[in-house]
């Protein structure tokens, strides 16, 4: 799972990245509203933690902007301010949760996993791009109905391509979120691209259909009917 902090307090966006990579989450950080932005609309994220009090574009402008724009990735905002009004302004804008600072990370960790599981309740198990359904309950593949036999890599690329559907993926995020921390940068590349290969010879997609290059940045899951 990827997360990223939003936070202009340097030592409490490490402190919080660091237990969550102990817990095994890809985490990312942003010290104002616009890095968060830039961040948000270039890489794919399964839950944002976003303070309100930010530099450039504050926490409630932030979230403004992605739900204007259909991002429904969960968001988990924090504050210093206590006041009624403040949380009830971030809920009318779209947030998911609120948590006051000071708080527990023991009470962070749980509202995350808590996010974290109604939003993947909220997704259909089947993901399908034409005539290829992916099932991330079972983790059967299928082509025109018929069970396609993916390796586990595999089966996590196409899934996560078919997550982020229409969208640039690139090699890196490919890399780090199938081996996670384990990835070779200097063999990423290719290990990514062979897969790729191998993906399109078992889904008949060998002239790039549904998993498009894109070039200079990675490969895209193109979904016409979305």
């Amino acid at each position: 799972m990827r997360v990223l902090i939003v936070d202009d307090e340097p030592e409490l966006c490490e402190q919080i990245a660091l237990i969550l990579r102990q817990q095994q989450y890809t985490v990312d950080t942003a010290g104002d509203g616009d890095a968060a932005l830039e961040k948000i609309f270039t890489d794919p994220y399964d839950l944002i933690v976003l303070d309100i009090m930010l530099p450039e574009k504050d926490g409630f402008a932030v979230l403004g902007e992605l739900r204007g724009e259909g991002v429904a990735i969960p968001v988990l905002m924090l504050t210093a301010k206590g006041e009624v009004a403040n949380r009830v302004k971030g809920l009318d804008l779209g947030a998911d949760d609120y948590l006051h600072k000071p708080f527990s990370m023991a009470e962070l960790l749980a509202r995350i996993r808590a996010l974290l599981r109604r939003s993947h309740e909220q997704i259909s198990s089947s993901l399908i791009i034409g005539n290829i359904r992916v099932d991330t309950n079972t983790h059967i593949v299928t082509l025109d109905n018929q069970p396609v036999n993916l390796t586990p890599k595999e089966f996590s690329l196409l899934e996560f391509l078919f997550y982020n559907r229409n969208r640039a993926i690139s090699r890196f995020n490919m890399a780090e979120h199938v081996w996670g921390d384990a990835f070779d940068p200097f063999t990423m590349s290719n290990n990514i691209d062979v897969h790729i290969k191998n993906l399109r010879k078992k889904l008949d997609d060998q002239a790039g259909r549904i998993i498009v290059t894109v070039r200079g940045v990675g490969y895209m899951a193109r979904d016409e009917q979305a």
